[in-house]
């Protein structure tokens, strides 16, 4: 665990550096690409569901927007995707239960509850974000807090991190920055594999089995569950993804299960603020916006029963309707994490 988290910090320390390095023509890109917030949404969303992984997702969206190639409003409905695309894996876990006409129905119900929890949070809070700035405002009052830099979008200064002499060594070595740009994300993910896997067999795996039965008893019980497993192992793909047998087999209703999947939402912000250590203002900004966007989330829709049980329900009807066809939810999957993302990028880049 040790190892994988030196890994991790070298990682995104050796991404921040590299992006640093790419030429004005590559970061004139990214701009122009992400200046559409919808776009900046989708790109996240399409991003996470190709590698499975929200947590390298943000902890690299954080590590760009440190090297200055990417601001803090553009990264921000880029986080919002990847909240989205994270859910993807859960809902593929259900369709083990596709054989199975009972199990599936409930299965793809507790797969897909991810999906539209954080669908409903960004409906809610996108639009407030590009009006009012709600999030991003908010993030960069507290930030202050925790770092001296005053400058949010001109250029950015951030900290030494004890990995930075072997950051720079390879740096160096390759004297590509695209290359060590990929070699980066590619470590970025595989610490982020290593560690979810050590703490997952040490200390998840056997509790989960052990107090399954007493974490669903009260809402507020699950969702702390929920949250401190998915910090512990940073990955609300693989927690959530836990519960769904749990459904399938009656075991838990997904009424109960739900606040349990909310708490994963939040504690998989974890990674973002790790990645944000010793870094920029903007950086720590970025984590603490994907923190609060999740927070908020959970805030309005468990504060009000009739928001609280709209994903239940139609997370049921979805179930139902894709077991009288097994084609709608394979549909559901293609359209939802990669069609549309891909369409709607293309056409609003033209």
């Amino acid at each position: 665990m040790l190892l994988a988290l030196f890994l991790f910090i070298f990682a995104i320390d050796l991404l921040t550096v590299s992006m640093s390095h790419l030429n004005n023509s590559v970061a004139e890109d990214l701009f122009l690409a992400t200046r559409n917030p919808f776009v900046s949404l989708f790109i996240g969303l399409l991003m996470t569901a190709l590698i499975q992984s929200s947590s390298t997702v943000t902890a690299s969206i954080v590590a760009v927007v440190a090297a200055g190639n990417l601001s803090l409003e553009q990264a921000v409905p880029m986080v919002m995707g990847a909240n989205i695309g994270t859910t993807l894996t859960s809902t593929l876990v259900s369709f083990s239960y596709v054989m199975k006409k009972k199990e599936f129905k409930r299965a793809l119900s507790a797969g897909i509850i991810h999906d539209i929890f954080n669908i409903f949070t960004v409906l809610i809070l996108l639009p407030l974000e590009l009006y009012f700035g709600i999030l991003s405002k908010l993030a960069v009052y507290v930030a202050q807090f925790f770092s001296d830099n005053d400058n949010l979008s001109g250029p950015v200064f951030y900290n030494r991190v004890f990995t930075r002499p072997l950051t720079q060594w390879v740096s160096d070595t390759i004297n590509i920055p695209f290359l060590t740009t990929i070699l980066a994300v590619f470590l970025v993910f595989a610490a982020i594999k290593v560690l979810a896997t050590s703490v997952y067999k040490a200390f998840v795996v056997d509790s989960f089995r052990d107090i399954s039965n007493m974490i669903f008893k009260k809402t507020g019980l699950a969702f702390t569950y929920g949250l401190f497993f998915t910090a512990a192992v940073q990955s609300s793909t693989v927690t959530t993804s836990l519960v769904v047998p749990l459904v399938a087999t009656r075991k838990v209703s997904l009424k109960k299960v739900f606040p349990f999947v909310v708490g994963a939402n939040i504690g998989t912000t974890i990674t973002a603020a790790l990645a944000a250590i010793y870094k920029s203002e903007a950086a720590i900004a970025l984590a603490i916006v994907h923190f609060l966007f999740n927070t908020f989330g959970a805030i309005i829709i468990l504060s009000f029963p009739q928001f609280r049980i709209l994903p239940v329900r139609l997370a049921l009807y979805m179930g139902k309707k894709s077991v009288k066809s097994r084609f709608l939810g394979f549909a559901y999957i293609l359209l939802t994490f990669f069609i549309i993302p891909f369409l709607l990028i293309y056409f609003s880049t033209e």
